[in-house]
């Protein structure tokens, strides 16, 4: 509910409530802007963080189930002296971008030391080289899962706050200043017409005046 602005009902507090009002009509149109920026962004991002997800929940099935018949094939002290044998370490970088003021966080998968194909072949069998595959396939897309999940939430957070401010501007700032406004001139109005009529009453007295002279 929009309420009158306190000021003093002068004329030159009317100016300045003019130029309030003509900032905040602006900075109404730059946050609508900027609103429907961050709302395509945050459409595209859910419809790739949802491929995303899929793309991690397929590569997770089959590596589950690579792995279950490689296990099943050298059983499980064979396969983990291979995974000990081909054990990396793995790292993280992460850096960001700027979405119409969103830093957005970017994620990218590097890895130090052997590889993890990098086992005995002779002793291996088909399976465990496509589940060393599908292992790296499940790390890049964890990393991309995270960057388009985390991405999706900063989104979702500033478009609410961009809401709020944008419903503040258009339900209570802006009207509030209009009425204040519309209060100061109606006040001003209502103190010229009081100004002529007292003008008039003196005309009119000064006129009788001079008759009875």
């Amino acid at each position: 509910m929009p309420e009158l602005v306190k000021v003093r009902p002068t004329k030159i507090e009317l100016v300045k409530l003019k130029r309030r009002l003509s900032l905040a009509q602006r900075v109404q149109k730059i946050v609508k802007d900027r609103l429907s920026i961050l709302t395509m962004e945050f459409l595209e991002t859910a419809r790739d963080t949802t491929e995303a997800k899929g793309r991690l929940l397929d590569v997770f099935s089959k590596l589950y189930r690579a792995f279950s018949i490689a296990t099943g094939y050298h059983g499980y002290m064979g396969l983990e002296k291979e995974l000990v044998a081909t054990e990396a370490d793995l790292k993280i970088v992460s850096g960001s971008r700027n979405v119409a003021g969103v830093r957005i966080p970017s994620l990218e998968l590097t890895g130090n030391g052997k590889p993890m194909s990098r086992y005995n072949l002779a002793d291996t069998s088909s399976w465990l080289d496509h589940a060393a595959q599908l292992s790296e396939e499940s790390l890049q897309a964890i990393a991309e899962f995270a960057e388009l999940q985390r991405s999706f939430e900063l989104l979702a957070m500033e478009i609410n706050r961009t809401k709020r401010i944008s419903n503040a501007l258009e339900y209570i700032v802006i009207p509030g200043l209009q009425l204040t406004i519309n209060y100061l001139n109606m006040k001003f109005e209502e103190r010229d017409r009081e100004e002529k009529t007292r003008l008039k009453r003196v005309k009119v007295m000064l006129a009788r005046g001079q008759t009875d002279a």
